[in-house]
This record gives C-alpha cells, structure tokens and sequence, in this order.
C-alpha cells in the first residue's frame, strides 16, 4: 500500500506497511508541556528523535501534506493526570485548540533497510507488533517530564547483528544504532516473552536479541509525570509519512 492508503485503511500495527516510507510516533500536548515536551526530546534524542512539530492546534504536518493526525492513525491513546482512558481509532472529539503534535521518529522506518541488507524480521514475518521493554535506565529530566528508556527488540541470527548495526546506524533520526546486544537483564528485563508494548515474537534458532530505543518512551514519561492531558499513538500503531526513508539516511 502506498502511505495514504495506509493512512486510509490500516486497522492494525504498521510494520511491514508502505515500505519504503518513514514511520512516526505522536504525541500531543497541551500548549502549557509542550517546551518540557521539546526539552525531553532534545535531551534525549537517541529514544526521542524529533521529524516535525505542530502549531499548536493544527493537526497538520509537513512530513505528509493533506494528512490529518486526529485520523490517519489506525489507533490512539488518551491519557488524563497520567492514566490511560481510552484507545479510540479517531480522536476528533478529543482534540484541542491548544494541543501541539510532536512526531518522533520510529524504528519502523529502517525495516525496509534491514530487510534489503538480508536481515530477517520476525515480528513482520509472524504477522506481531514489535517487541517493546520499559528498561530500567532512566532518561534525562527536563522540567516536568521524566521517565524510563523504552526499547523495541527484534531477534536478529548471530552472523548478521554487525549487519543490523551498520544499517540502522546510518539512519540517527529514526533511533540509530542499538543500544543493546544480548542480556536482556543488563537492560533491567526479566523476560523477553512478557514484553510491556506490542506482542512477543518467536526466535529462531541462533537469534540473539537487539534492543534499540523506542519512540514509546514519551509514553512512559507521561505515565511517570501526569500532564493533565495528552493524545499518543498505540505502540506500534504509527503514523505512516509521505517522506521516503532515505531521506533520514547519512
């Protein structure tokens, strides 16, 4: 599918979908937390890597033009003081004259790259959302945002992890590099079949696991500091951009 008709008719996670284009996390908030908003993603650009932010009440962005961010995601997440309400597939009663719209970059952008390079994608192949893990390092502060790092894992065979370094590594604005090989305990993980977000995916034999920061972590910052409002994507539910991939290619 092309990424309006993603934008148009995807129900479920995007990985997989539109190849080829970037992927985006959102999150909205209102007026008042969008500089500690903008402050925590600077501070911590490897999980929070900035593609676009809003005027406040627009729910328009450059990164696809004639899209709008109330619908074009196949599901949203509400959350009030901290707490999820509600995962709606349309947000339009929710939003807000006030709300500006950051979207992160998403691991889900350098699938297609990794693909290419000959490196498998389990979750894709066995039809699950990615992976993803609340660690137990926590991201800088900034105002009123803090939080845990979140990671997405994707079992990768042995022979091709410096394969999925290299590639990934090229593309900083979508996450870059893992931040992690092996030992899912060193990330504070007790069990990688148990994940926080999306849904476990089966290994196979000779796989290890990669770990690479995730654009969820806004969402678990949320949950730590409680704006008294804000709108995000479901985990693995993205924002499908116009922008091709290679655009945040170095």
């Amino acid at each position: 599918m092309t990424p309006a008709e993603v934008r148009a008719r995807a129900t479920g996670p995007t990985a997989g979908l539109a190849e080829g284009y970037a992927q985006a996390n959102l999150i909205a908030v209102p007026a008042d937390w969008a500089y500690d908003v903008l402050l925590f993603t600077q501070r911590n650009p490897q999980p929070c890597p900035v593609l676009d932010v809003t005027d406040a009440g627009s729910p328009r962005t450059v990164l696809a033009p004639g899209a709008d961010l109330r619908t074009d995601l196949p599901r949203y997440r509400v959350w009030r003081d901290g707490e999820l309400v509600e995962e709606p597939t349309d947000v339009k009663g929710h939003w807000r004259d006030d709300l500006v719209a950051f979207l992160i970059g998403c691991s889900f952008t350098f699938e297609a790259g990794l693909r290419r390079a000959g490196v498998p994608l389990r979750h894709v192949d066995q039809g699950r959302n990615v992976s993803m893990y609340v660690t137990d390092r926590q991201c800088r502060p900034a105002g009123r945002m803090r939080g845990p790092v979140v990671v997405s894992m994707r079992w990768v065979p042995t022979a091709l992890v410096g394969t999925a370094r290299e590639v990934t590594a090229r593309m900083p604005a979508v996450h870059g590099a893992p931040v992690h090989v092996g030992d899912p305990s060193a990330l504070g993980i007790a069990d990688v079949g148990r994940p926080d977000f999306g849904d476990p995916v089966t290994p196979e034999p000779g796989d290890v696991p990669v770990f690479w920061a995730c654009g969820v972590t806004p969402q678990a910052a949320l949950m730590a500091s409680g704006p008294p409002f804000a709108i995000t994507h479901a985990p693995g539910h993205m924002f499908v951009t116009d922008v091709p991939d290679s655009a945040y290619r170095i």
